[in-house]
């Protein structure tokens, strides 16, 4: 779809739906800007307190002792 569809289309609105539907593309545009800053770069330390080790994480593997 064009901007000159869409803009046929607006002109074909009476007043009070030109508003609503200016009122929906702003809602549009406002939703988009929280998508992008979403996607952006996480804060340095965002994940703090989320990610565990086991006590043993540095521990040999089982699986491996044959191979040492």
């Amino acid at each position: 779809m064009t901007s000159l569809t869409l803009y046929a289309k607006l002109e074909t609105l009476p007043p009070d739906l030109k508003s609503e539907a200016n009122d929906f593309i702003d809602f549009l545009m406002e939703k988009a800007k929280k998508k992008d800053h979403k996607a952006g770069v996480a804060k340095f330390g965002s994940l703090k307190g989320k990610i565990t080790l086991s006590d043993d994480f540095n521990a040999p593997l089982e699986d491996f002792k044959e191979y040492t």
